[in-house]
């Protein structure tokens, strides 16, 4: 080849700032047989840490295939044997079984060790997979079935009887501080019973307890306090309480009982701008007289911010005392007392002081609180309308 000729295409290849003209090989995506048995085996790891259960077989098509995966690995002595070292959840079996035949599409699922069915790929090294510290439990809890479910059968007929006739209402879940003993709650649809709460324990500032939840399935699972909680904020609901909790604790009555009055909960029927836009505005009081009987007069009088109010709530109260009841609450929502004058017929002011600007579930847990004594340990934070734990307990 001619001197300068070579010299002019040795001066285009040096003369290449784009890289049009290199040669680079395809970076290798290949992993070995275990390197993607064990990447499919912890993001099982991975979601159990996210979710605190091991997954279902759901309608939801990721966590089918995890379910699936992880049953064709409980089914397979040589996974079994692979991962062992991985297992942080003890979500393998302690006695191997021999593998069973491909005979359903979860076991198609399962066996996706090549990823097939992902919508991309990660490298096995990517460290979120493998979580330096955790505070999981020792297990995670499992539903089985309830074998005592007859001594729980009645209670759960009877909460749905009070949903259906208006007694109890669904409302939204908002904190873990709602969970207590008695209590029930709707996850995915199917409603269920807090029977037992465990010592509720502090762990890195978080507060938490073993539960047993009761099924109305019939199934029941010994859960954690905060996995439930978790739960109930991505697909559940509570079920309104004080009523029953109320009569719980004023039921039993005999002849040798004594009556001290009626607590109620009022909703004002004003018509008045002022008073209309103010939202989850309710009457909290103490009558020794009938409710109704009381508020007969209601748009004549100032306490009654001079309209006609409905009756949310009213109980008959026996062997307590309804006046320091109904101060634990005003003092309870004190921060969030109606701060209004109001006129009377002959133009006199006057400044009801039992209105509070609070939703009716959080008067109803409040209520709870002060029926288990545990009211001290609880706050009311205005800004977010919400009860809160305090910091110094």
């Amino acid at each position: 080849m001619p001197m300068d000729n070579k010299e002019k295409l040795l001066e285009m290849f040096n003369n290449d700032p784009l890289g049009l003209l290199d040669i680079k090989s395809a970076p290798s995506d290949k992993q070995t047989a275990d390197e993607r048995l064990i990447k499919s085996f912890l993001e099982v790891n991975e979601f159990v840490e996210k979710y605190g259960y091991e997954p279902k077989k759901s309608h939801d098509i990721h966590e089918r295939k995890l379910y699936s995966r992880l049953k064709a690995i409980r089914e397979d002595r040589t996974k079994i044997m692979a991962l062992m070292a991985y297992d942080e959840y003890n979500l393998l079996p302690k006695q191997i079984e021999e593998a069973k035949e491909v005979r359903s599409i979860d076991d198609i699922l399962s066996n996706d060790n090549l990823r097939i069915l992902d919508d991309g790929a990660e490298e096995i090294f990517n460290i979120k997979h493998v979580p330096k510290e955790t505070t999981m439990p020792d297990y995670v809890a499992r539903r089985k079935p309830c074998k005592e479910f007859e001594k729980f059968e009645q209670i759960f007929v009877e909460c749905q009887k009070d949903l259906k006739e208006g007694r109890r209402k669904l409302y939204p879940f908002k904190d873990e501080q709602q969970i207590h003993q008695g209590y029930f709650f709707v996850l995915k649809g199917v409603l269920l019973y807090v029977a037992e709460v465990g010592k509720r324990e502090k762990v890195k500032g978080k507060v938490n307890a073993r539960l047993r939840c009761i099924f109305e399935n019939g199934t029941e699972s010994d859960m954690l306090l905060r996995s439930l909680s978790a739960e109930l904020y991505k697909d559940g609901r509570r079920v309104s309480e004080y009523k029953d909790r109320l009569n719980e604790q004023f039921g039993g009555i005999t002849e040798e009982d004594s009556e001290n009055g009626f607590i109620y909960i009022l909703r004002s029927k004003s018509e008045d701008p002022k008073i209309k836009e103010i939202r989850n505005l309710y009457k909290i009081g103490f009558s020794t007289t009938p409710v109704e009987q009381r508020i007969a007069h209601a748009k004549n009088e100032t306490t009654y911010l001079m309209a006609e109010v409905e009756v949310v709530a009213e109980y008959q109260c026996f062997n307590l005392n309804p006046q320091k009841f109904e101060q634990l609450l005003h003092g309870f929502f004190g921060k969030a007392c109606l701060n209004i004058d109001i006129f009377d017929e002959k133009g006199n002011r006057h400044t009801p002081r039992e209105w509070f600007s609070v939703p009716l579930d959080v008067v109803d847990a409040a209520i709870g609180y002060i029926l288990s004594g545990e009211i001290v340990q609880y706050r009311y934070d205005v800004d977010r309308e919400m009860i809160t734990a305090r910091q110094n307990v």
